[in-house]
């Protein structure tokens, strides 16, 4: 079978996608991943198939430009873009310019099946265009389109002035997006479900499958130390990719210099950022700039963070606890899940100071029952039905139907 995979061009977008696509590749599927920017040469350092769907402007600077101060780079942008702009924030914009690319790729590769994010209307837009079946996939550890109060804010993925536009402008029309089933990648004590139930969705019966959270952050030549266990406590500090760019990486010292006063190992992973603002970092902070999570988290006895969905989801995956400074989109929602479980801590970013970073990191530390319920969170996602089960799953409701 020929399943097109596409999403926006977001490490935190596109990374928890990525082990779906090698369990449909390894099952013998032909696959291809439709992004776009950055993240379709980092897709396919991951091995995969990449289709750039928009390769002369790159949409991640316009989705930064968009945020930070709400202006148009261009004044002659396509109407698509001004609505995207005016009414549905970055995602809108993501639909407004990968759309077209997305059908275009999956018609020359003969797509029979689209899989995508749930926040990816471009995705479904292909579907609809293409006429085939799709699977909406989750990429959210504190939320799915289950959640009413989600769905209440951000039902217009599918709906609203773009995407009439962007349906008569591509000749879709009203050809509807036949959704075979939508994935909850959560923990069933975070909000998902256990690996024996079906939920269907109040909004048009199209069943939820539950599937575990199979973290990927990149592959790296791991240094010596990653695969030592460390003398002292092991602590990882990272703000993701997006929070650098921004709002830079200021709210770092707080936490450096906190940690620096602690007998623990601190390993900075901050991407490409530009540290030079924070001075000499403390003696016991390793800095290793983007050196993948899975790398060394599970030699960790917590994780410090901004609550960024992949980055919350991956210490659950190893069971790790964690204290989270939220700083925006979903962060916060995260950091309540995070505390809610009780797998971790929470503390406002703009009001953190030394002493209490100290603190929350200590009681992590010392405190058995986070790393208790960190175990368990592990143990139920291990239960859940791996990636490659739910694509076996998918393919064989589409076969059945086709048989039918």
């Amino acid at each position: 079978m020929k399943i097109l995979f596409a999403s926006a061009p977001g490490y935190g977008l596109t990374l928890p996608l990525i082990p779906v696509v090698w369990a449909a590749r390894a099952a013998g599927h032909e696959v291809l991943l439709a992004t776009t920017a950055e993240i379709a040469e980092v897709s396919a350092r991951a091995g995969l198939p990449v289709a750039d769907v928009f390769p002369g402007r790159d949409i991640w600077a316009d989705l930064l430009a968009t945020v930070k101060d709400g202006t148009a780079p261009d004044p002659d942008e396509p109407e698509e873009y001004r609505i995207a702009r005016r009414h549905q924030g970055p995602f809108g914009l993501f639909t407004a310019a990968m759309t077209e690319g997305t059908v275009e790729a999956g018609r020359a590769f003969g797509a029979e099946l689209v899989v995508y994010p749930s926040d990816h209307g471009a995705g479904a837009l292909a579907a609809a265009a293409l006429g085939v079946p799709a699977l909406e996939v989750g990429n959210r550890i504190s939320w799915s389109t289950r959640d009413l109060s989600w769905r209440t804010e951000h039902d217009d993925f599918l709906d609203g002035e773009l995407v009439t536009l962007m349906r008569e402008k591509l000749g879709i029309g009203d050809a509807p997006v036949k959704v075979l089933a939508r994935i909850d990648p959560r923990a069933p004590s975070m909000g998902g479900l256990r690996a024996d139930e079906e939920h269907p969705d109040e909004r048009d019966g199209v069943p939820w499958w539950p599937m575990r959270f199979v973290p990927y952050n990149g592959g790296a030549v791991l240094p010596e130390w990653a695969l030592r266990k460390p003398e002292r406590p092991r602590v990882a500090v990272t703000l993701g990719t997006v929070v650098p760019a921004m709002s830079g990486v200021s709210s770092l010292k707080v936490v450096l210099d906190a940690l620096g006063g602690m007998d623990v190992e601190v390993v900075l992973a901050a991407g490409t950022a530009d540290l030079s603002e924070l001075g000499e970092l403390p003696g016991n902070v390793r800095s290793v700039g983007y050196l993948p999570l899975s790398a060394f988290l599970p030699g960790c006895a917590a994780i410090v963070h901004h609550g960024g969905s992949g980055t919350t989801a991956a210490p659950l995956f190893y069971g790790v606890p964690q204290l989270v400074l939220p700083s925006f989109a979903d962060n916060p929602m995260s950091a309540e899940r995070v505390v809610d479980r009780g797998v971790g801590l929470s503390h406002d970013p703009s009001t953190v100071d030394v002493f209490t970073v100290r603190k929350l990191v200590a009681q992590l530390l010392e405190d058995e029952s986070f790393r208790r319920a960190a175990a368990e969170v592990r143990a139920e996602m291990g239960e859940q039905p791996a990636p490659a089960d739910v694509v076996a799953r998918a393919v064989a409701a589409l076969r059945g139907e086709a048989a039918g």
